[in-house]
């Protein structure tokens, strides 16, 4: 079975597919956000009902609070900005983060 086929086939199921270009998609969950830039978004309409495909694959950020942040700096007397390097580089891991900002 070839695209247009299956297309065709989706068609008649009541399926309807399309695809854009995104310049950038965040998702965001408690701990982290998932970046994809560059991507691909297919959208599959089933009666109403989408459902959204990205594709590619995402950078992740770490999220780090900022309570973190002013413990490792205040811990190591670095500042803010060197203590959320810190805390970013070791993926939130905050004992890592004095220990490395200590040596």
């Amino acid at each position: 079975m070839d695209e247009k086929q299956i297309r065709l086939a989706m068609k008649r199921m009541g399926i309807d597919f399309k695809e854009f270009d995104a310049e950038k998609i965040i998702i965001e969950t408690k701990d982290k956000d998932y970046i994809f830039e560059k991507t691909t978004v297919g959208i599959i309409d089933m009666k109403g009902k989408k459902i959204y495909q990205i594709s590619g694959e995402p950078k992740i950020r770490m999220k780090i609070s900022e309570e973190d942040v002013e413990m490792v700096a205040e811990k190591t007397g670095k500042s803010k900005e060197e203590a959320r390097k810190a805390l970013e580089e070791t993926k939130g891991d905050i004992a890592q983060a004095i220990i490395n900002l200590s040596s």
